[in-house]
């Protein structure tokens, strides 16, 4: 299932100009605060209609601005999760759940409410109201009774915004769940690029109301050219490993397509597949493999690209094995190591520089 999206709309002093594909999974729309973003959910869920759009999904028109077609919200098939879980607070999560599975889209019954709520994690709060859950708790509710209702598709506009670091750890595991489960569409609003790197397949960027590049989310991630739009900070790549063991020191055993790589303990089984992402500041380059040093990840590379800053800083992408690692060093550095494209040299990652929240 793929929906498909072209929108043109001006405000005073705006303009969005939006067109792209998203697969089935989660689709990460990431961008500045006031790049677009809500707008374009918006315009699919029909909260508004754009001067000029064609949203399809499965070839099948939400809105045709040129054809006359616009299908009314509640026709649309269409799960929306808000900052804040806008539950019904008279009403018992189960109650909340029921009211969406009688009143939904239609009565095909895709979703079971049980494997749902399984999902979700939430069965031990069904007698409960809203004011005694927590904000992850409701969150939680609010997208088992978004998907109760039947919808070809799943919005999500900044969902862990208003939840604190506790909560939100909480919550990306079910995230995740969501994911990998549900065979729908979800478009995923965030302006923070550690959930985007956890929980996207395909990442859509907007910059000032246009998209800037659209894509898999590894590759968005691995491209230099683009940390400009994602963030110097938080400029990283992502990259899928396997576990391969948990040894006695605390340390977790990775396996990537060039090598180990060791992290503190991560809860999982062996076989199992891990996405670690790997900030570009906790990498480090050398010529020829480091001896007698601390970290423990030392993988062979080769320099795929180098992207200068305006100021003193550069991104350099190191290709390994299938990965792709980003290294935020100086312009001085690239110079005195004579780095350049197709350079072979040496990742240094330190283990305890990749955060929990960083692994999925």
């Amino acid at each position: 299932m793929t929906i498909k999206v072209q929108i043109h709309h001006h405000w005073d002093g705006f303009s969005l100009n939006a067109a792209f594909e998203s697969p089935r999974g989660i689709t990460a729309i990431f961008g500045r605060s006031g790049s677009g973003k809500t707008s374009i959910i918006n315009a699919i869920s029909g909260i508004f209609t754009p001067d000029h759009a064609k949203i399809s999904i499965d070839q099948t028109d939400l809105v045709n601005t040129q054809a006359g077609i616009n299908i009314p919200i509640h026709n649309r098939g269409v799960g929306y999760i808000f900052q804040h879980a806008r539950l019904f607070p008279h009403l018992s999560v189960m109650n909340n759940l029921r009211y969406s599975a009688k009143y939904g889209r239609r009565k095909s019954h895709r979703f079971d409410p049980t494997e749902i709520i399984d999902l979700l994690g939430i069965e031990h709060i069904l007698d409960r109201r809203p004011a005694a859950l927590s904000g992850g708790e409701q969150q939680r509710v609010a997208i088992a009774r978004a998907l109760l209702s039947d919808p070809k598709i799943l919005l999500m506009d900044e969902p862990l915004s208003a939840l604190d670091a506790q909560r939100k750890a909480e919550i990306l595991p079910f995230l995740e769940r969501i994911r990998d489960n549900i065979r729908i569409p979800i478009l995923y609003v965030s302006h923070s690029m550690s959930e985007v790197a956890r929980l996207a397949n395909h990442i859509v960027i907007l910059d000032a109301g246009k998209v800037v590049a659209s894509g898999d989310a590894r590759q968005i991630l691995a491209d230099p050219a683009l940390v400009p739009y994602l963030g110097v900070r938080s400029a990283g790549s992502s990259i899928l490993t396997t576990l391969k063991a948990h040894d006695d020191d605390g340390l977790t055993r990775l396996a990537t397509s060039s090598g180990n790589l060791y992290l503190p303990t991560i809860r999982g089984t062996v076989g199992q597949q891990v996405r670690v992402r790997i900030l570009a500041q906790d990498v480090t380059i050398a010529l020829t493999r480091p001896s007698d040093i601390s970290a423990l990840n030392i993988l062979p590379c080769v320099v795929g690209d180098i992207h200068m800053g305006e100021g003193p800083g550069a991104i350099v992408s190191l290709r390994s094995g299938d990965d792709v690692f980003l290294a935020r060093i100086t312009r001085r550095s690239v110079q005195h190591l004579g780095l350049a494209i197709g350079k072979k040299c040496h990742a240094v990652i330190k283990s305890v520089s990749v955060s929990p929240t960083e692994i999925g």
